[in-house]
């Protein structure tokens, strides 16, 4: 087992680091910086991102010959967690979600038509992007074999879109759309995938969700398709292959999400501990207090728990496996991980980490939602369950 960087990641890592450090970090503390749902305004993102192109650290997570640098699982894990040492982070090297499981998926599946026209300007930031799939209930959450949209067939090698989505992240923004619909009633092979563009008649935003915050640019919006028709020639893969396409896309992007929350967890902590070594009561620094020193010794471990886990994964995946048992441990532990990460800097700091003189409250706000998104904890425990209950002893196998 080797777990030293490739000599490429390691410089690049430390790029990305000093570049946080020197533009990104100081917009955290100017209010003009934020827009009116708490992320970076889209103004200032641009300029950003103008100066991360300039440095050559745009979109490591693509390949070289469609403008990113050409990294594996294995380099953006390693690179995600500086980038969200700052809570504005992965957008201005657009590693964020939604984009960045889009990108990641269409750059698999696509055919080289469909990625000069949907995947390219998704990657250049000239577009933002959005993966439609989630639906009210009755319709499909965890469950995609529940999927009530339906997209049928319109004649003229068309596809007609009805029915009710939500939660869907970035879509107030975004004007390249993944949709996953039922175009059969097969349990396995049921779902297709099919992309449109905002401007195509037949469906509309109904509301923009308010939610705790802070939100990602676009929000998280429900959508009302009315006869929305998409061209067979923007369909993704075959017919039928809609779940297989959210199983490629949903297995790094799950991981990626635990890439950002290491840097927001280990952000909390340095918070903690800037504070911690400065700040004396009843004569003596609270960094010297053994209850503190406890909490953060605590913290120190989960995190490097949470960075072998997320580490490993990365490893399988980039080796060609689905690593959905890795990618679901480190889903379910970094979860957790951040949001105590988040509580322990918050306790110490005391009043100040409650107010807004720190990115501890926007992080404790945005923490909660790990536990739920790309899959709730206690579905990745179930399927932890599942693996265990048919592998007994061989569930924690090397691989040789």
């Amino acid at each position: 087992m080797d777990f030293h960087l490739p000599a490429e990641v390691e410089a690049y890592r430390a790029k990305v680091r000093a570049f946080v450090g020197e533009h990104i970090l100081p917009l955290e503390a100017d209010p003009s910086a934020y827009d009116e749902h708490d992320n970076i305004r889209l103004d200032r993102l641009e300029t950003v991102r103008a100066k991360v192109k300039a440095a050559g650290l745009w979109a490591p997570q693509m390949p070289r010959e469609m403008g990113g640098l050409g990294f594996d699982q294995i380099g953006m894990a390693a690179a995600y967690e500086e980038m969200n040492r700052s809570i504005f982070g992965p957008a201005c090297f657009n590693c964020a979600a939604p984009d960045d499981g889009n990108m990641y998926v269409l750059n698999r599946v696509a055919t080289p038509d469909q990625k000069q026209r949907w995947l390219k300007p998704i990657v250049d930031g000239a577009v933002r992007s959005a993966f439609v799939m989630t639906e009210p209930s009755p319709g499909a959450g965890s469950d995609p074999g529940m999927m009530l949209t339906r997209a049928e067939p319109a004649g003229n090698d068309r596809w007609k879109v009805t029915g009710r989505k939500w939660f869907i992240t970035g879509a107030e923004e975004a004007t390249h759309f993944i949709l996953i619909a039922r175009t059969s009633d097969d349990a396995r092979k049921g779902l297709s995938a099919f992309m449109f563009h905002k401007d195509q008649p037949g469906w509309r935003i109904i509301r923009r969700i308010p939610i705790m915050g802070p939100e990602e640019h676009g929000g998280h919006c429900e959508i009302e398709f009315e006869g929305l028709e998409i061209d067979d020639k923007d369909r993704l893969m075959e017919v039928g292959d809609g779940l297989k396409l959210t199983q490629i896309r949903l297995g790094t992007a799950r991981l990626t999400h635990c890439m950002r929350w290491l840097g927001l967890a280990k952000r909390s902590m340095e918070i903690a501990i800037e504070y911690a070594e400065r700040r004396e009561g009843f004569g003596i620094r609270l960094a010297d207090r053994e209850t503190v020193q406890t909490m953060l010794g605590d913290l120190a471990y989960k995190i490097e728990i949470g960075r072998l886990l997320t580490m490993k994964a990365a490893w399988k995946l980039a080796n060609g496996d689905f690593a959905r048992k890795e990618v679901s441990m480190a889903k379910i532990h970094v979860a957790d991980t951040l949001q105590e990460a988040v509580d322990v800097g918050i306790q110490i700091n005391g009043a100040r980490g409650y107010s807004k003189d720190t990115p501890l409250e926007w992080i404790y706000r945005y923490a909660r939602q790990a536990r739920l998104v790309d899959g709730a904890s206690e579905v990745h425990k179930m399927v932890l369950a599942r693996f265990y209950q048919k592998e007994r002893g061989d569930f924690w196998s090397w691989g040789v």
